[in-house]
């Protein structure tokens, strides 16, 4: 089973070789891909593996004996699974980077944080403990924050945001030397609730090998449920999940985080850091559940727990969707689109622990994670090379750009149908079956979130489509054509995506016949999941006609508004509407959230900042240490010296010490007589004293 050891060490060789081949150039961006390409190959083996042993292969090794951690690799089919979706796209990506990135004065690092990346989220997927799986965690926050902000130099084309634009006084725009800052903080806040989770559950257990807390359930969950501290210590727990996955309210760090190069956009937004969060509850979740069912003080706690992630999963997949419908910026509508559907995985999530079926709605989201990182991956890559070719990031400057780029606009068209969930690409199917499975929950506001995002999804897909590749052709893409600019994607570039989009197709058309296949090699032998399951594909009518009805309905609407001269000029007297325009400014400017964050946040921090050095600084500190205490030491220097140095010290100290010792001096002088007989005598004297007491003391 070393394939699985292979799958992560092979990423972390290639950024080590990354640093050593430095002035390598060109061979040390391929020696990188391949590492990655190493990685998928091993990974490859790794399911083999599992699906031929037909159960979890576990290895470890002693590592910190003291407190039992072990260096080891659980596989079972969720973590093969996973592993081979993240190393396979990993490596489409870099394939993709070698031309995208080429000529980068930044290579080197921008190869070894690459491969530091996906070594970590892999290590992250296949550790048997939380030490190790923590440790892949916060390598995929470091190398993030070194990718986001990758171009810290800071030039203006390469913030996100409108440069100038402020929201109640706050600046809308981010360089990337910030926006890497916003994303460590914001994943760290949340990582701080991992970590006390991993604390307390080894205080119960004295492990933190994941399949013994598996297995050690009720040594954890029972006293924490007893006390009534089981909902807050799962929220705590899965903190670390919601700000990884970019749920409401740790979205913002996504947002900003499109000031890294596009293939670190494809990278983090498709397979990688975004999905650590949603992974965190697929491994975690059937744990939860087998806590509800073999504890019975623990069961509403759970439920309470599964009810809340289940309603910020629908708010937040409703809430980033309805700012995708506005915005200017290509990759910032991908950005928006990425939270919201992670917003219907954590949905899928929360609700399979409402059904009697939790492996239903376990499959539910864990295929929406597949199918979401195929075709996101292929949008981001395509939006890098229209973006590439135009030079500009705002669909304002694009439009026309179909019949240079006709491959492209196929990619992007067949991955846009799969994230809008239009049959028979394999969004629909994915998506289809969350929202059935957040139906049966009983949670109606997310069931409803959810209806009501496939409208939006639907209608910003088609908006991003039209304005990029069907509009009318901006100044920009005229000037472009006039000078011969306009041209299809290197091959290196358009495989990648060109692959993932067709792929999304294509699994989407063998869906209905291998659909319970695939899904049953998903939850073959997944921890936690001891019940009998049988996967099965099917639609439910009613369900069926409401989600199509409003994905279409938003596709007309889009094409409505967009694409049709009549629909434009509404589109205009809408926004010189005052009602329209405040309704427009409050979606372009996220909910104003981010402006309330620095207001009450950072400003908040700063006013307290300025209270402290007022009142506290400038008083305490300044006036009392500073001031009082020296003023003070001065006056008690001077009474000192006037009342004891001079009249105690000099006056009575020295004068009767001196006259002492001149005494004593005079005296003993006086026994110096210099006769010889006289010291004979003492001597003698002495020495019978002497005698006398040895033997008086015998």
């Amino acid at each position: 089973m070393e394939y699985a050891f292979l799958t992560w060490q092979i990423p972390y060789i290639g950024a080590i070789l990354a640093l050593l081949l430095n002035r390598a150039g060109k061979a040390r961006d391929v020696i990188a891909m391949l590492a990655i390409f190493g990685a998928a190959v091993a990974s490859t083996f790794t399911l083999q593996e599992v699906l031929a042993s037909e159960e979890a292969i576990h290895i470890s090794y002693p590592w910190i004996k003291s407190l039992g951690v072990t260096f080891g690799v659980y596989v079972d089919s969720l973590a093969a699974v996973m592993a081979l979706i993240v190393a396979w796209l990993s490596f489409l990506i870099a394939v993709y980077s070698l031309k995208y990135m080429e000529g980068d004065p930044g290579l080197t690092r921008y190869w070894f944080f690459f491969d530091f990346f996906v070594g970590s989220m892999l290590l992250l997927i296949l550790a048997d403990n939380l030490v190790l799986m923590f440790l892949g965690w916060e390598g995929t926050g470091l190398a993030s924050y070194a990718l986001i902000g990758h171009w810290y130099t800071d030039e203006d084309e390469r913030c996100v945001g409108d440069i100038g634009r402020k929201a109640l006084g706050v600046p809308m725009w981010f360089p990337p030397s910030h926006s890497g800052l916003r994303a460590i903080v914001f994943t760290r806040l949340g990582d701080v609730g991992f970590i006390a989770g991993i604390g307390a559950i080894y205080y119960f257990t004295h492990t933190f090998s994941i399949p013994q807390i598996a297995h050690m359930v009720g040594e954890w969950a029972g006293p924490l449920a007893h006390a009534g501290l089981l909902f807050p210590f799962l929220l705590i727990f899965s903190l670390g999940a919601f700000a990884k996955s970019a749920q409401f309210p740790f979205h913002e760090w996504l947002v900003t985080a499109m000031t890294g190069p596009t293939s670190v956009s494809a990278l983090i937004h498709a397979a990688t850091m975004v999905k650590a969060g949603v992974y965190f509850l697929l491994r975690f979740s059937p744990i939860f559940v087998l806590a509800a069912h073999e504890i019975p003080a623990a069961e509403p706690q759970v439920h309470a727990f599964f009810t809340t992630v289940a309603l910020i999963g629908g708010f937040t997949a409703f809430f980033m969707a309805t700012q995708a419908l506005v915005s200017r910026e290509l990759k910032l509508i991908l950005a928006f689109s990425t939270a919201s559907q992670l917003g219907y995985m954590f949905l899928a999530l929360g609700a399979a622990g409402l059904i009697t079926e939790f492996p239903m709605g376990f499959l539910a989201g864990f295929s929406h994670l597949m199918s979401h990182a195929i075709f996101k991956a292929a949008l981001f890559l395509v939006a890098g090379a229209v973006i590439h070719v135009v030079h500009s990031r705002y669909i304002d400057d694009m439009g026309g750009l179909w019949r240079a780029m006709k491959w492209s606009f196929l990619a992007m068209s067949l991955a846009a149908l799969s994230l809008m969930g239009v049959p028979p690409f394999m969004g629909f199917w994915t998506k289809d079956t969350i929202i059935e499975v957040a139906k049966e929950s009983g949670v109606f506001l997310g069931y409803l979130f959810g209806v009501v995002t496939a409208g939006l999804t639907a209608f910003y897909s088609t908006r991003m489509v039209i304005r990029t590749f069907l509009y009318e052709k901006s100044e920009n893409v005229i000037h472009a054509e006039e000078h011969h600019h306009l041209h299809e994607a290197h091959p290196l570039m358009l495989i990648p995506y060109l692959t993932l989009a067709l792929i999304s197709l294509l699994v989407g058309l063998v869906w209905p016949v291998y659909g319970p296949q695939i899904l049953g090699v998903m939850v073959s032998n997944v921890l936690g999941i001891h019940e009998e399951f049988h996967p099965h594909v099917e639609l439910n009518l009613g369900l069926l006609v409401t989600s199509l009805s409003m994905v279409f309905g938003g596709i007309l609407v889009a094409v409505g508004l967009y694409y049709t001269a009549g629909g434009r000029r509404a589109l205009k007297s809408m926004r010189e509407n005052p009602v329209g325009r405040a309704l427009h400014d409050f979606l372009y400017d996220r909910w104003y959230i981010n402006s309330i964050y620095y207001i009450v946040i950072v400003g908040g921090f700063a006013w307290l900042s300025r209270v402290i050095y007022r009142y506290f600084d400038s008083l305490i500190v300044d006036g009392f240490y500073h001031r009082f205490i020296p003023w003070l030491t001065e006056k008690l220097s001077v009474l000192g010296f006037k009342y004891f140095e001079t009249e105690v010290i000099d006056e009575t100290y020295h004068d009767r010490i001196v006259r002492l010792f001149r005494a004593f001096g005079s005296y003993v002088r006086r026994l110096q007589t210099g006769l010889i007989n006289q010291y004979l005598v003492t001597f003698f004297i002495g020495l019978l004293i002497v005698l006398f007491l040895l033997l008086w003391v015998g």
